[in-house]
C-alpha cells in the first residue's frame, strides 16, 4: 500500500474504505478554479464550492465501486483522489457477474445523483427560486452538468474506462477471462489513439494525460491477458483446487521461493522449496490471487501423498 499511495496522504475511513487525496490535486485545484469562466457567480467562493462538488461526486461514484466489490465477496479498502479523477482499487472474484457488478455500480451512482439533481433543478425553477437566489441555481445546473458529462465519459466503451471493464465483463461469460481482456485492450488502444488525435486538435493538455493514463493501462492490460492466456493453456494438477475460484492449480514450477528465488511446483512439493528447504505457510493461487496453506488446497477424499 506505501508504494500506492506515495505522493498522497489519508483523508478518513467510511465502511472499511480508507481514503486518499494526491498532493498534485491541490495544485490542479488552484489552476482550475482560476480558470473557469469570470463572472459566472456573484462570488469566487462559489467557484471553489463547485469544483469541491466535482470530487464529491468522484468519490461517491468511487465508492460505488467499493461498496459493490465487497457485496459479492471481493475486496476493495481503498480509495485514491488525484487531478483526474479517482481510483477505487477493487478486487472482485474472478467471476464475469461479479465484475460487471463491481465495475457497473460506478455508473450507476451517477445516474441516480443526475435524476437527483435534474429533479432539484426543475423543483426549483417550478417554484420562482431562480432569481431569488440565482449563485445556487447555477450551482445545481453545474452538478447535473457534470454528472451527466462523467456518466458519458466513463461509459465510452475504451479500456480502462467503466464503458471498457463493462464491455470486458459482458465479453468474458462467452469468451473467458483472457481472451475477453485481450478484446477489451485492442478497443482500448484504438480509443487512446482518438483521444491522442482530439488532444493534438484541441491543444489539451488535458486530454494528453488521460491519453497517456489510457496507454499505460491498456499496456498492463494486454500483458496481463497474455498471461492469462498462457495460464489457460496449462494441464491441470488433479487433487487441488483453490478454496475460493475452486481452480484446479496448474502443473509446473510457476511458484518463485521468497528466499532462493529460484522456480518451483509448490503442489508437487506441498509448499516447500525444493533448492533451498524453505516452507510457505500459505501457497498463492495464480487465477485469483488468494492464498492459503496447503492444507486447505487438498481435495477431500484426495490422498497427497500421490499428487
Amino acid at each position: 500500500m506505501a508504494s500506492a499511495n506515495q505522493g498522497s496522504f489519508h483523508l478518513f475511513r467510511f465502511s472499511g474504505v480508507d481514503v486518499f487525496l494526491h498532493w498534485s490535486w491541490f495544485l490542479v485545484a488552484i489552476l482550475e478554479i482560476k480558470s473557469r469562466a469570470a463572472g459566472r457567480y456573484s462570488s469566487f467562493a462559489w467557484n471553489v464550492i463547485e469544483y469541491l462538488f466535482l470530487f464529491l461526486i468522484v468519490l461517491l461514484h468511487e465508492f460505488g465501486h467499493a461498496l459493490a466489490c465487497r457485496q459479492v465477496g471481493g475486496v476493495a479498502n481503498r480509495i485514491v483522489l488525484w487531478p483526474l479523477g479517482g481510483v477505487a482499487f477493487v478486487n472482485p472474484p474472478p467471476r464475469p457477474g461479479a465484475t460487471l457488478w463491481s465495475i457497473a455500480a460506478g455508473p450507476l451512482v451517477n445516474v441516480v445523483l443526475v435524476a437527483v439533481f435534474g429533479g432539484i433543478v426543475k423543483l426549483y425553477g417550478w417554484f420562482g427560486l431562480v432569481h431569488t437566489w440565482p449563485d445556487l441555481y447555477r450551482l445545481l445546473q453545474a452538478i447535473w452538468f457534470m454528472n451527466l458529462g462523467l456518466l458519458v465519459f466513463n461509459m465510452l466503451p475504451v479500456y480502462p474506462l467503466d464503458g471498457g471493464q463493462i464491455l470486458r465483463s459482458v465479453l468474458w461469460f462467452a469468451l473467458g477471462r483472457g481472451r475477453s481482456l485481450m478484446v477489451a485492450t485492442i478497443i482500448g488502444f484504438l480509443g487512446v489513439g482518438g483521444f491522442i488525435i482530439l488532444a493534438l486538435w484541441m491543444h489539451s493538455v488535458l486530454f494528453g494525460a488521460i491519453a497517456a493514463f489510457m496507454l499505460l493501462n491498456c499496456w498492463g492490460g494486454l500483458r496481463h491477458a497474455q498471461a492469462l492466456l498462457r495460464l489457460a493453456k496449462l494441464p491441470r494438477r488433479e487433487g487441488f483446487a483453490c478454496p475460493s475460484c475452486k481452480a484446479a492449480p496448474p502443473v509446473g514450477e510457476n511458484w518463485k521461493c521468497g528466499r532462493c528465488r529460484r522456480t518451483f511446483d509448490s503442489f508437487q512439493t506441498l509448499a516447500n522449496c525444493p533448492h533451498c528447504a524453505a516452507q510457505f505457510p500459505v501457497t498463492q493461487c495464480l487465477e485469483c490471487g488468494a492464498a492459503y496453506p496447503m492444507g486447505q488446497w487438498i481435495v477431500p477424499a484426495f490422498c497427497p501423498a500421490n499428487p
